[in-house]
């Protein structure tokens, strides 16, 4: 499936995809919840860097299709999974007797599960919907109008992904719906303007790859 330079390219994509993932998920995901206002919109702070992931993932769709893409998709849970059980044990190991910050390292890095079970539902969520759907409307187009797979694909997926999240995360605790139209109102707009971020990569992409590696759209 891969040559070299498909690998290699693979790889790197893989590498910023799951990067942009740990980076939303430490920002905004760990107990204290980070929310920041944008434009006087209210969003958990790892709303930017976790936009990022779709466009990745819709471009690695576009050059290698869905089983590739799914199984970036399929790493990056387990990376998450990976991430939190290795983020607890650092937090519950006894601390050395004359370091005295273990309240405050535990206060930002301690992970709430119900946080941690918000995120991953979200994740898995989205992101597989995000990928079948990117694919079934390549199929169904014949490879064309690529602007309308990613936004639809995208704009569908980041639906889900902030639903379910913010419901599962802070009903209760904080106003979802500000959250969730937050979130959304962001995410649509970072999905319109991916758009040519996404025709960018997969033109870059397709110059490095040879040509039996990069099937036209």
């Amino acid at each position: 499936m891969f040559d070299r330079k498909s690998l290699e390219v693979y790889v790197l994509l893989a590498a910023t995809f799951v990067g942009a993932l740990v980076t939303a998920n430490v920002a905004a995901n760990l107990i204290s919840s980070k929310i920041v206002m944008l434009g006087g919109l209210v969003v958990p702070a790892g709303v930017l860097a976790y936009s990022i992931t779709f466009a990745v993932t819709d471009t690695v769709c576009e050059i290698w299709g869905r089983r590739a893409t799914q199984a970036l998709v399929n790493a990056g849970f387990v990376v998450l999974l990976l991430v939190w059980a290795l983020v607890s044990l650092a937090v519950a190991v006894p601390a050395a007797p004359f370091w005295d910050n273990q309240q405050a390292y535990a206060g930002v890095l301690g992970s709430a599960p119900r946080i941690i079970l918000a995120s991953l539902a979200a994740y898995a969520l989205s992101q597989t919907l995000d990928v079948f759907q990117f694919q079934w409307l390549k199929e169904r187009f014949g490879g064309r109008h690529l602007w309308l797979r990613n936004n639809a694909s995208t704009l569908v997926s980041q639906t889900v992904d902030a639903t379910v999240f913010v419901t599962l995360a802070f009903y209760g605790e904080y106003p979802i719906l500000p959250l969730i139209a937050g979130q959304l109102v962001v995410k649509y707009v970072i999905a319109l303007v991916d758009t040519p971020i996404v025709y960018a990569l997969i033109y870059l992409v397709r110059l490095r790859l040879p040509p039996e590696s990069a099937p036209a759209a």
